[in-house]
């Protein structure tokens, strides 16, 4: 492992909580280890991360995130994420790839949901171009995937920017439509919840916003 990536693991460990861990064990389930460091504690890490290895190029930014994810421990995982967050402005459409690894190894909404919102909703939102058409396409694949949290993914994309008077209003219906046209089954409810999520952030400040499905 690299200095920041032991550095991560390091403390993570030692902000470790027995209790904690079994208590996210029976929240997330058995597919992943838990060291039981907190939410606060694992942005904490990531922030001292930065401060101790200033100035991390985008090539050392994602490598650093992969290595973080590949660990299958909840925490690590987390870090990647928060870390993509806090370096949100370096990333391009190429990185789209790398995401949607973590989107589909990650299955939980507190990992897929950050990573769609405050990962690749500004990504996109940073844009222009044919670099920006290019990553609306990836979204598109995505709403059409199999994967239900690869299309909850491109659903949420949008939501912050929409919430705030901006966003690709055209994009998500799209992409919303696709996936209403999917059959139902019962694994699909996260990518349904996604498109409520964004009607209702939406509703109240934006109400000329209104999605209709063709019958």
């Amino acid at each position: 492992m690299t200095a920041a990536s032991d550095f991560v693991d390091d403390t993570l460990q030692r902000e470790a909580s027995w209790y904690r861990a079994e208590e996210m064990r029976h929240r997330f389930g058995a597919g992943m280890e838990y060291y039981g460091a907190s939410v606060g504690a694992v942005r904490g890490t990531v922030r001292d991360a930065l401060r101790r290895h200033a100035g991390l190029t985008h090539d050392e930014i994602t490598a650093l995130s992969s290595e973080l994810w590949e660990v299958p421990v909840y925490e690590r995982r987390l870090a990647a994420v928060v870390l993509l967050q806090s370096k949100v402005g370096l990333l391009t459409n190429s990185d789209l790839t790398r995401i949607e690894g973590f989107v589909r190894e990650a299955h939980l909404p507190t990992l897929v949901d950050p990573l769609a919102v405050d990962v690749v909703g500004p990504l996109l939102d940073g844009l222009a171009g044919q670099a920006w058409m290019r990553a609306g396409a990836v979204l598109d694949r995505w709403a059409g995937d199999p994967d239900v949290w690869l299309r909850r993914a491109a659903l949420l994309a949008p939501l912050r920017a929409l919430r705030t008077g901006g966003g690709d209003w055209d994009g998500f219906v799209r992409r919303a439509r696709t996936v209403a046209d999917l059959p139902s089954t019962p694994d699909s409810s996260p990518d349904r919840e996604a498109i409520a999520a964004v009607l209702e952030a939406v509703a109240e400040r934006r109400p000329e916003l209104r999605l209709s499905f063709p019958r």
